[in-house]
């Protein structure tokens, strides 16, 4: 049942029927700057508390959320300078244009309170996913550095710091299952920070936000942040998605402060080499910048991560039996002393075993739900399945396995199928107009009367794919992997981009 919320903080009795303009219990307005109602409240903190709103101006009433922030402000010259700080953040926050941040639609000051409204990322936190499904395998949790680390860098790229960067402030949102980073009342800009020091001191809002013990590193508590800050805080997550403890929860060194993460996970080398450096305590050993740790990821070489990222489920947050621990324990034993080529060959025999297990054991049917969502937990082999017709447009699914895959009249226009592996898939009738199919491989892949326009094909490997009348009007086909022959089965046009990177004309 939907109620009205009083904002108030002292307020005995908050809920109250949906349709009075003040609260009964208190006499506060329900109504906050004749435009917002205050449904229930999310979320509370040192700052304020969050409320799930709706907006009763805009037709349809779409939700928001609500953000109070009451300011430890007695007399007047105090709450002036606040609300002048405020004002400043709200500007600041204004500025943010990411598809995966929520937007700010209003700010406003009422009865000695603050108030900003943002656009409503419907989902569930990383924190929550960790606790209901268990941790993050290897692989899922690189996939999760790869969309988070684009994200920070364009807050990074307008001179703004988060601050607050924890499993609990990224949502995995519900229609797309694309991440969304929230909470940025601890944002700070470098303008901002300077002023706040430099004219107030310690005041209200430069005491809030210094970020979450455990997550922020130590020159952010001393309120010294740096852009490298929320590096560290991003790889502390990580340590989340990978063990479900929080940083606090972990031993550390009593002399340097660093974190004794190594013996809580087991991820390979290279990747434990990243995280390392994220978790720098020392400033000067850690990552700078975004790029460089973005540019660590994509050196790791592809046969670790197969090795690592062939895993048919999430690992649980409960300890595995002895005896499959053990068998694990040998396979990774004898990974790390065989060549590249046997380690590949040894990966290819463990998936084919488990599909077999998964064949007898899993008989639940999929949905794309399922299927994104296992994605999404750290699943990448989904071989052999059948998904005709299935809505899949939009779809974020780089590196997935879909070998012998099924995918009659599927709709994948929009997708992100970057590197996936259909290899003797049918796609017959599918649907992947502007889909993002660079490096893909599309050996022997059934692709007549399939819709290809304005596709990125860049890379792919088409070798012996059957093109007939498949639609590659507009595709990019740079370094393509395709011969003349399979070309003209196709449909092109003056749009078209060939595989010599060069338009054709008519």
């Amino acid at each position: 049942m939907i109620v009205s919320y009083c904002v108030n903080p002292s307020c005995p009795e908050p809920e109250n029927h949906p349709n009075l303009k003040q609260c009964r219990a208190c006499g506060s307005d329900l109504i906050l700057h004749n435009r917002y109602r205050a449904l229930r409240k999310i979320g509370k903190g040192g700052f304020g508390s969050t409320f799930l709103g709706m907006d009763l101006r805009l037709p349809g009433n779409p939700y928001c959320v609500i953000k109070q922030l009451r300011p430890n402000a007695e007399d007047p010259d105090t709450f002036s300078m606040a609300l002048d700080l405020f004002e400043r953040e709200a500007k600041t926050l204004g500025k943010i244009d990411h598809p995966q941040i929520p937007r700010l639609l209003d700010y406003f000051e009422d009865q000695k309170k603050f108030y900003l409204v943002q656009t409503l990322a419907k989902g569930i936190t990383l924190q929550k996913e960790v606790q209901k499904y268990g941790v993050l395998s290897e692989n899922a949790t690189k996939r999760f550095l790869v969309e988070m680390l684009p994200i920070l860098k364009y807050i990074h790229s307008i001179k703004m710091i988060h601050r607050d960067i924890k499993p609990a402030n990224i949502i995995r949102r519900e229609q797309d299952k694309k991440l969304v980073l929230i909470d940025f009342g601890a944002v700070k800009d470098q303008v901002n920070t300077q002023l706040a020091a430099s004219n107030y001191g310690q005041t209200a809002f430069t005491q809030f936000a210094v970020g979450t013990m455990g997550f922020a590193p130590p020159e952010q508590l001393a309120m010294r942040p740096v852009y490298s800050s929320d590096i560290y805080a991003l790889g502390s997550t990580c340590l989340y998605l990978l063990t479900g403890k929080a940083p606090k929860d972990l031993l550390c060194d009593e002399v340097t402060g660093e974190l004794l993460w190594e013996q809580e996970v087991k991820v390979s080398p290279n990747f434990a080499k990243i995280l390392g450096k994220m978790l720098e305590v020392d400033l000067r050993n850690r990552y700078r910048m975004v790029d460089e740790v973005i540019n660590d990821l994509d050196m790791m070489p592809y046969d670790i991560e197969l090795q690592q990222g062939l895993i048919s489920s999430p690992k649980k947050v409960e300890s595995k039996p002895k005896e499959a621990q053990e068998s694990e324990d040998n396979v990774d034993s004898e990974n790390r002393s065989s060549t590249s080529a046997s380690r590949l060959a040894e990966a290819i025999r463990a998936r084919k075993a488990r599909q077999g297990k998964s064949k007898s054991l899993s008989p639940t049917k999929i949905t794309p739900e399922t299927l994104l969502s296992s994605y999404a937990m750290g699943r990448d082999d989904f071989s052999n399945q059948c998904f005709n017709s299935f809505n899949l447009s939009g779809a974020n699914l780089p590196r997935v396995n879909f070998n012998h895959g099924k995918f009659i009249k599927t709709n994948f226009e929009d997708a992100n199928l970057e590197s996936a592996n259909f290899y003797h898939a049918d796609f017959s009738r599918a649907r992947l107009g502007r889909a993002n199919l660079t490096k893909a491989h599309l050996l022997k892949a059934e692709l007549q009367y399939a819709d290809l326009r304005n596709a990125d094909l860049t890379g792919a490997n088409l070798d012996g794919a059957n093109l007939y009348k498949a639609n590659l009007c507009g595709a990019n086909l740079t370094d393509a992997h395709v011969d003349e022959f399979q070309l003209q089965e196709a449909e092109t046009n003056w749009a078209t981009i060939f595989p010599d990177g060069k338009k054709r004309l008519w």
